[in-house]
């Protein structure tokens, strides 16, 4: 039995933030029913944020939505929008990541949910927060990114540089998760309801605790290396490198101890460790040009030999053929209910040493609506 079994969750959130935090929801029990606008659905759906269509829809919307149920309802109509009261009256948790105000406006906030369901926990993802003068902007991932200092972490030095993935919806979509749980124990022991609200902004600001923390001790912008910077905040050799044939990974490390090596004399001098930082680009050039005079396996074989952090890059292509990556299973088979299957990421948590996977694979738009009426009706 998963640990959220019997628990029901309302969810009308869509796009990637809030629908990542109901999937994991989901995967670790909770049933979690997903309010649709009929005809349309979730802007993800047909949003394509990747140019690969499955069953007629976006790949994410698939990734992101297997393990749920679709409950098609207008919430401008006043029939729907009973409909979906006799699901809100009923569930554990209503979540949604509309802008400030939307959800007062359909009827549908805390305050209102709270007067027919009072031990509700109510979780709500917002881009900027509900105060201040950035309220009313658009959540999207990278004008968050954007906004607020990312894109000055990543890449070497010079212009401001997007990390490769949604990692803000991500990251509040976790953080829901994780006060959403909270409040689930909490409403065990003490029998209480809670809102729970999380922005965008206020999840990448703690995504960057380290190096903010690090800004207001010393008052410095952070500075990237100009080659194969991987963390403004480190020195040589921290980075990516080419070799011979690919590339490889290199973290922190006694600049002599890889001198010796790598038998490259050019860094036997670099003997104080501040160089590491203040003569990092100049080490980084160095390591740079020697290793591309060798292969990948040749000089992982020797680092790792002397315990020196260190690992070949690899491509997905590449990744999913190694028994590192086999071994641990995190790749499942789902099942529409029209018969399409798809791979996908299964759930990363292991509980008991258990693994927890679903061969359920994301709803038709409204395909749950009739079945879920005739089950909060009876």
């Amino acid at each position: 039995m998963k640990p959220l079994e019997d628990y029901l969750v309302v969810d009308f959130s869509q796009f990637l933030s809030g629908p990542s935090a109901g999937l994991r929801l989901a995967d670790l029990g909770a049933r979690v029913i997903k309010i649709e606008r009929p005809e349309t659905g979730d802007i993800c759906r047909h949003l394509y944020t990747s140019n690969v269509i499955m069953n007629g829809e976006s790949s994410v919307f698939h990734a992101i939505n297997r393990n749920k149920e679709s409950f098609t309802a207008d919430l401008k109509n006043e029939a729907d929008r009973q409909n979906v009261w006799e699901l809100v009256k009923k569930a554990d948790v209503v979540m949604h990541n509309y802008r400030p105000g939307v959800m007062e406006r359909l009827g549908f906030d805390y305050e209102s949910v709270k007067v027919v369901n009072p031990n509700v926990v109510y979780g709500e993802i917002s881009g900027y927060g509900n105060v201040g003068p950035w309220k009313d902007k658009p959540g999207q991932d990278l004008l968050l990114q954007s906004l607020t200092g990312l894109t000055w972490l990543t890449g070497n030095a010079g212009g401001p540089v997007p990390m490769g993935l949604s990692i803000i919806d991500m990251l509040a979509g976790t953080h829901l998760a994780q006060g959403i749980l909270a409040c689930l124990v909490r409403r065990t022991i003490k029998n209480e309801g809670a809102l729970i609200q999380v922005s965008m902004l206020e999840s990448a600001y703690d995504l960057q605790f380290e190096a903010v923390t690090t800004y207001y001790y010393d008052g410095k912008l952070p500075e990237r290396s100009e080659k194969n910077n991987a963390h403004a905040y480190l020195g040589a050799p921290y980075g990516v490198y080419k070799t011979g044939n690919g590339y490889m990974a290199l973290a922190m490390g006694s600049i002599p101890q890889l001198g010796q090596l790598l038998q490259c004399d050019a860094l036997l001098a670099y003997t104080d460790v501040g160089q590491a930082f203040h003569q990092r680009d100049e080490i980084k050039a160095i390591l740079a040009a020697h290793l591309q005079t060798g292969t990948t396996e040749s000089w992982l074989e020797v680092l790792l030999a002397a315990d020196i952090w260190c690992a070949e890059v690899l491509s997905w292509d590449v990744l999913m053929q190694q028994e590192g990556f086999k071994a641990l299973n995190m790749i499942q088979e789902v099942s529409m209910n029209d018969g399409y299957s798809y791979c996908t990421t299964r759930c990363p948590i292991r509980i008991d040493g258990e693994i927890f996977t679903s061969e359920k694979g994301s709803p038709a738009l409204g395909e749950n609506t009739e079945a879920i009426l005739q089950e909060f009706k009876a």
